[in-house]
């Protein structure tokens, strides 16, 4: 059996990876000719946990070929990006492209199993896109959607391991999808129909951002009171059934920042709760920013100069490099913009950065006059404080969110 896997980014190199690994021939195919190259001359680099031995090793024992242009196959992957265009409407036209650029290869019995995040019914809508340009094969093929679940940092083992949805266009599909993900899915695999697993990545994404709003509101909240956030949090999270999350400077990651926004677009009268926590996550990172530039007007008062600040992490999450509409980042590159502050950036786990100057933790500490907590990266925790300079913590670091 052979499975080729349009999009080589953190979702399907990573698949294409294990299931190369559980003993299929696999080809990736990718736009991108320098990661193609990069991935077969096993000069690919990651800090994904295992994930850059597991290639080096299904390319060298040929399970894995990565390549520019499709080819006949018995499973074709779409793992492909879905943005949010500026008017915050999705774009599924990259979809749509690699739907297009596996046509030509389709026959009898062949399965497609679409993993990028999509609008309800796109599945329907790729399906009817096949069979307008190949009609001879209605009814002959499988199609199905699967939403990836992972955690980066974690993701082949979460790929291996987390239960899954898979939804086919027909009762075949849904089965065949199943049988092929239990190839390499030791969680649980459960069937639906396709409008329901794709609305099952949507709802997934949209409630932890809910959630995600939640903490980030109280914070405000628990700032104005002058009362410490994370005290707050720990206490009431004594209730049996209660469990507030920490709050932070606000969403990022192409997931739960972008998802919702799906959802929003697909039913405005309906996602009010939705998308006021979209509202509420974004208003966060702009409450911090208002909160550092009075800070830096406090300072300048004082000592008639502008202070060095240092971001402290940049990443959306931590203990990972994925920049990804990160909150952090733009924190940081807004005070590039609208300060004549000198700022410094901190994000152990890149190590170059277009539009910030990167330092290492202990310099970008001992350096600024203002320290920004966004991140809360475990280099962070090793850091003796020091109670000369001021400290912002916008992530819970220092155990006090004030």
């Amino acid at each position: 059996m052979k499975a080729l896997f349009v999009g080589l980014g953190y979702i399907g190199l990573p698949t294409a990876t294990l299931v190369a690994n559980n003993g299929l021939d696999v080809i990736g195919v990718d736009l991108n000719s320098e990661l193609v190259n990069n991935i077969n001359s096993g000069k690919f680099k990651t800090s994904e946990h295992k994930l850059q031995g597991m290639i080096q090793r299904v390319v060298k024992n040929g399970s894995l070929k990565a390549q520019s242009e499709p080819e006949e196959a018995d499973v074709f992957f779409i793992v492909v990006p879905t943005p949010i265009k500026d008017n915050r409407e999705p774009d599924i036209s990259i979809v749509e492209a690699a739907i297009r650029s596996i046509i030509p290869y389709l026959k009898k019995d062949n399965l497609i199993i679409i993993e990028s995040t999509i609008s309800q019914s796109t599945t329907e809508q790729m399906a009817e896109l096949v069979f307008e340009s190949r009609p001879e094969l209605k009814d002959l093929l499988h199609i199905a959607y699967c939403p990836e679940r992972v955690l980066p940092g974690n993701i082949l083992f979460e790929l291996e391991n987390n239960d899954r949805v898979v939804g086919g266009i027909d009762s075949n599909s849904s089965e065949m999808a199943k049988s092929f993900y239990s190839k390499f899915v030791r969680g649980k695999i459960y069937k639906t129909d396709s409008k329901t697993a794709e609305l099952c990545k949507l709802t997934e994404n949209a409630y932890r951002d809910v959630q995600i709003a939640f903490a980030n509101e109280l914070s405000v909240i628990a700032h104005d009171s002058g009362v410490d956030v994370l005290e707050l949090i720990n206490l009431a999270n004594k209730h049996p059934r209660v469990n507030i999350l920490n709050p932070g400077c606000g969403v990022g990651g192409h997931c739960i920042a972008v998802d919702p926004w799906f959802l929003i677009h697909d039913f405005p009268e309906n996602t009010k709760l939705i998308a006021q926590a979209r509202k509420v996550n974004i208003e966060k990172t702009d409450w911090c920013l208002q909160k550092i530039y009075e800070q830096i007007r406090i300072f300048i008062k004082t000592h008639k100069r502008s202070p060095t600040i240092s971001c402290m992490g940049l990443a959306y999450k931590p203990d990972s490099d994925d920049l990804r509409e990160s909150p952090a980042r733009h924190i940081a590159i807004e005070l590039i913009k609208n300060s004549d502050c000198e700022v410094i950036g901190c994000e152990p786990n890149i190590n170059t950065d277009e539009e910030l100057v990167l330092q290492n933790a202990d310099d970008a500490y001992n350096k600024a006059d203002i320290i920004l907590w966004l991140v809360a990266h475990k280099e962070f925790f090793k850091i003796n404080q020091d109670n000369t300079r001021l400290e912002l913590d916008f992530c819970g670091l220092r155990s006090n969110y004030n």
